[in-house]
């Protein structure tokens, strides 16, 4: 137990130790030389290491915006937070070793399936195959599963899903990069497929965000930073303002707050800045070492990585779609607690990450205008869902939290409804 615990918590849940080791097997699969297969599995481990570290820029960044947000606009309610969902599933509810074993055995069900199946996807992003367990684990035992029967119907449910999404979200993200090299690992697949569904419907014949052409004097915005900070400066600014001195202070320290929040505004721009030379860095060495794994083990064989791979591709959708997604989740904040559910306080980080991928889902089939009306329905779907779980989980245990990762959520769900009438067959 300790060497699965070892493997697990410290190899396993380390993403770029686990690609780099990928890119490993697969060079040397491939009989290139030594210091190929060297230099190819670094670059591939640096690579994500540096998409890592611009994604953490980012995080602390919207952590402050977070905070004067919710501080600015005086708004209560729950924010939605997978990680706080799995702390007390292994902490408060002793699921630790089932959770850290149903990672594995997913892991483990993902490579039989993708080579016995026709989806030929290696999902390589382990934060979220972390969360997968998390929500099979709790859902399968509040089923009344236990032991080996939760942990491998568990991996079973979520190896299903680790193979599925990223087969369903391909045929957007092939016309997103123009190549079928790679795919998208990443558990919201299902929210991006409905933004995706309403931007086609609304944004027919609608011009890309890429081609957005600026007049002569502000052909500036064409550069990808500059545009993402003229958005994101204002919008921290005026927010800060609302928050007022004496909080902002707080957070700022020896620095006005005014100035601190400005800067804050630039540092997501560094770090959206240096996640983008991370994705390039990475796809320039995890593709080509990628072949080996489908020449020998999974044949044709494909890397299902995290969302950020995309955002080099369509970067003024991801902001579009920040922004729309991040409007339909405050409209969302406001409308549900009418219908008697919880306020859900938007989450920034799920609405960079997941909205701005969506943003990209969306411009590919309905270009500006399927952003615009497509991501605020995103917004407001992905505060729904948490919203009407919110009492489930409370039911569980869980206190004052919920969850917007839609597919490990459904996963769980399904999982969940699948064995309760089972188990009360035999009870």
């Amino acid at each position: 137990m300790a060497v699965i615990d070892f493997i697990i918590n410290s190899i396993l849940t380390q993403a770029s130790i686990t690609i780099a080791l990928i890119a490993f097997a697969g060079l040397l699969l491939q009989r290139k030389p030594f210091g190929e297969v060297m230099s190819g599995s670094f670059k591939t481990m640096l690579g994500f290491l540096v998409l890592s570290a611009g994604s953490s820029i980012i995080v602390g960044s919207l952590l402050y915006f977070g905070d004067i947000f919710s501080e600015g606009f005086g708004m209560e309610g729950i924010v939605p937070s997978i990680e706080a969902i799995n702390g007390q599933a292994m902490n408060d509810l002793g699921l630790a070793n089932q959770i850290a074993l149903t990672f594995l055995a997913i892991f483990i069900f993902n490579i039989l399936l993708a080579r016995l199946t026709r989806w030929k996807y290696i999902f390589l992003t382990g934060q979220a195959l972390l969360w997968m367990a998390t929500m099979t684990t709790v859902f399968g035992s509040a089923a009344g599963l236990s032991g080996i029967g939760l942990i491998l119907a568990g991996g079973l449910v979520g190896g299903i899903f680790a193979v599925a999404m990223p087969a369903i979200a391909q045929p957007i993200v092939k016309k997103i990069t123009g190549t079928d090299d790679i795919a998208l690992g990443h558990f919201c697949t299902i929210g991006y497929m409905f933004a995706a569904g309403i931007a086609k419907m609304t944004g027919k014949n609608s011009d890309s965000t890429e081609n957005i052409k600026f007049p002569k004097g502000l052909g500036f915005l064409s550069d990808t930073y500059l545009s993402v900070a003229i958005v994101m400066v204002p919008l921290y600014v005026v927010t800060s303002i609302f928050a007022g001195a004496e909080f902002g202070t707080e957070l700022s320290g020896d620095v006005n707050y005014i100035v601190y929040a400005f800067l804050q505004a630039v540092q997501f721009v560094v770090g959206v800045y240096v996640l983008l030379s991370g994705v390039r860095l990475l796809l320039a060495e995890i593709v080509p070492a990628f072949r080996g794994i489908a020449l020998k083990v999974v044949p044709d064989a494909k890397p299902a990585l995290d969302c950020p791979v995309l955002f080099p591709y369509a970067p003024n959708a991801v902001t579009a779609g920040f922004i729309t997604t991040t409007i339909g989740t405050v409209i969302a904040m406001f409308v549900l607690p009418w219908f008697g559910l919880a306020m859900i306080l938007p989450g920034m980080l799920t609405n960079f990450f997941a909205g701005g991928t969506a943003g990209i889902f969306m411009n590919a089939v309905g270009g500006k205008r399927g952003v615009l009306i497509g991501g605020i329905a995103h917004g407001f779907f992905i505060t729904l869902l948490p919203a009407l779980l919110v009492p489930h989980f409370n039911s569980l245990g869980f206190v004052n939290t919920t969850a917007t990762d839609v597919d490990t959520v459904t996963a769980g769900l399904l999982f969940e409804w699948l064995i309760h009438p089972i188990m009360n067959l035999f009870a």
